[in-house]
């Protein structure tokens, strides 16, 4: 049997782990929040403006700026489409994740498109005539903040295209944070709910609640007739 003395230092024990996490769990929720907030604020207001299109002051395409200009490049290294998409860009001075909308079939020409948030290049090259020639479109700062609550670099479903550009890659990477630091956050609300009895009653509450609305979102909607 336990001596009295071993279960006090074991009651010890469980009570600087738990202080511990306490102590850590506090720290996470601050650091992590204030990582977060200019992000989430920022998805928070463009979903408001993907949820409410008939906003006029932030509708940014009819203000759009269209611009088509040509000029003279060097035939691309032989080499895979991608890296001569990469020296046709350097050449035009242009950067942006490469976008292939159809497969190539002329080895003496290569079209594509290069975006980044707030410009969208259409791009055809002709090598026999060493010319490209360049289709822009600049929007405003409301469609850059649009763009990018879904800018991602890839589709489903799209076997051509990949993520190439290093820019879109940090930002997928942030995004993948941005996902940890909330479920870490999360699950952090739970553990301090539950170490606060008299919170619990509501908090089981809005646990319910939550749980109810997602469920029907995600689940229920497919019952419907």
């Amino acid at each position: 049997m336990h001596s009295p003395a071993d279960t006090r230092q074991s009651k010890t024990r469980w009570r600087f782990l738990a202080d511990g996490l306490e102590v850590w769990n506090r720290k996470l929720h601050f650091y992590i929040g204030l990582y977060l907030l200019w992000f989430l604020w920022l998805f928070a207001f463009t979903g408001l403006l993907l949820n409410h299109p008939g906003w006029s002051f932030a509708d940014f395409w009819p203000s759009r700026r269209q611009t088509t200009f040509e000029k003279k490049i060097d035939r691309p290294p032989d080499g895979s489409d991608l890296s001569q998409a990469r020296n046709i860009l350097g050449q035009l001075g242009l950067t942006g994740e490469i976008e292939w909308t159809s497969a190539r079939l002329d080895s003496r020409r290569l079209d594509f498109r290069a975006n980044r948030p707030g410009h969208m290049f259409e791009i055809r090259t002709d090598f026999d005539r060493r010319v490209a020639i360049v289709q822009q479109i600049e929007v405003n700062g409301w469609g850059v903040m649009h763009i990018l609550h879904t800018f991602t670099g890839v589709r489903a479903g799209d076997s051509l295209n990949q993520r190439d550009w290093i820019v879109t890659t940090i930002w997928a990477l942030s995004m993948d944070a941005i996902a940890a630091g909330l479920l870490v956050m999360v699950l952090g609300s739970y553990y301090m709910w539950w170490r606060l009895p008299r919170t619990r009653g509501w908090g089981l509450v809005a646990l319910v609640s939550g749980l109810i609305l997602c469920g029907f979102f995600i689940a229920g909607l497919r019952l419907l007739t």
